[in-house]
């Protein structure tokens, strides 16, 4: 047999072994993804301890840009009678080096297994997200933006539970979810979430709920979300819950209309956080939003948000703008910026949410652009 006989019945036997392959791959799963890479340029960046302004800086963000880059693997059987058996597994990673997100964990982003029927909704076990971040979902416009309301507080693109479980139930417009953690987020998480999952010696210890309802038509909707988590003994030195007594609870309320090429939104979040390292027990998040399609293509979007710490004078205001050119209907090209004033001697938020670091001065001003490029498959 020679060379050129040898190549085609392997070219024929790697061509079959797919053939099987997909022959064999189970009804109704989907892989997808997302990748969206920009190159960021901030200034006013301070130096070790935030004393100063420093320099500019440029990197390519490794969390977020307009959306975070993801794959993932989807899908449901059909079990009869209207029952559904339903799974994700969902991978997050940082395009900039290929790394995995999530602290390093393969599906950090969702890995849930569960039961959906028809009247009831859907049970679900396993990392999911918080209804907290889900109520956001249709509402929002910036969504988690790497200049955005994710800025002023890392919790909001990363409010994910370890061993959830889960109910959500959809009728006509209106939607409704529960979820309870038994443990949530081991290992270490932006946004000071991680503890250190079930306790044997403390039942209270790294337990997490949250709760939603949404109403949402062609015209408008509304959503109104309560997400609330218990510290522990085990939770990291940056959370500062450090018993189970102490919770960290966030109060949630959008709306948002359409009208016409004009996309219109609003948002307020309440902070109640009992961590020994927080500025102020109480502080309030509030947005206003907007977004005009030019055209079926061009998008322009603007956010105006702003942080306060009640019973200090510590505050931050974020101005947030975006353009998306939509290339497909799975690509699209963006220009975004973000500028920040920090207020307080304890404020030195950075504009950017899309990788730790570049955080300007104590009571400093901060400007950032990216300019950047998302595929979905």
């Amino acid at each position: 047999m020679n060379k050129h006989t040898l190549i085609a019945a392997a070219a024929l036997a790697a061509a079959a072994g797919a053939a099987q392959a997909q022959a064999q791959a189970p009804a109704g799963v989907q892989l997808y993804g997302l990748i969206d890479v920009a190159v960021e340029r901030l200034n006013h960046v301070a130096p070790t301890g935030g004393a100063a302004n420093g320099g500019t800086l440029t990197r390519m963000p490794n969390i977020t840009a307009t959306l975070p880059s993801r794959w993932g693997l989807r899908g449901s059987e059909d079990l009869g009678g209207g029952l559904r058996a339903i799974f994700t597994l969902e991978s997050g990673f940082g395009p900039d080096t290929g790394g995995l997100n999530q602290s390093g964990r393969l599906f950090g982003r969702q890995a849930f297994v569960g039961l959906a029927g028809p009247g009831w909704g859907q049970v679900t076990l396993g990392r999911q997200y918080s209804y907290f971040y889900l109520s956001m979902l249709d509402a929002g416009i910036f969504g988690p933006n790497i200049y955005g309301v994710g800025s002023l507080d890392p919790y909001i693109p990363q409010a994910r539970f370890d061993n959830a479980i889960a109910w959500q139930g959809r009728w006509g417009a209106f939607s409704a979810g529960l979820n309870y953690s038994l443990g949530r987020d081991i290992g270490a998480a932006p946004g000071g979430t991680a503890c250190g999952g079930e306790s044997a010696a403390d039942k209270q210890a790294c337990r997490a709920a949250s709760a939603m309802l949404k109403y949402d038509t062609e015209g408008w909707g509304g959503a109104l979300a309560w997400d609330r988590q218990r510290g522990g003994a085990g939770s990291s030195a940056t959370a500062g819950l450090t018993s189970s007594d102490l919770h960290d609870q966030r109060l949630f309320a959008t709306a948002y209309a359409k009208l016409g090429a004009w996309k219109v939104g609003a948002g307020w979040i309440r902070r109640d956080n009992e961590s020994v390292t927080a500025i102020a027990r109480r502080s309030d998040i509030g947005y206003v939003e907007a977004a005009y399609a030019v055209t079926p293509a061009l998008s322009l979007e603007a956010q105006l948000a702003k942080l306060d710490y009640r019973g200090s004078d510590n505050q931050a205001t974020l101005l947030s703008l975006r353009t998306t050119y939509a290339l497909s209907k799975r690509t699209a090209a963006y220009v975004t910026a973000g500028h920040i004033r920090n207020d307080g001697a304890r404020m030195n938020v950075s504009a950017s949410g899309g990788s730790p670091g570049g955080l300007p001065a104590f009571d400093g001003s901060q400007t950032g652009l990216a300019v950047g490029v998302r595929h979905a498959f």
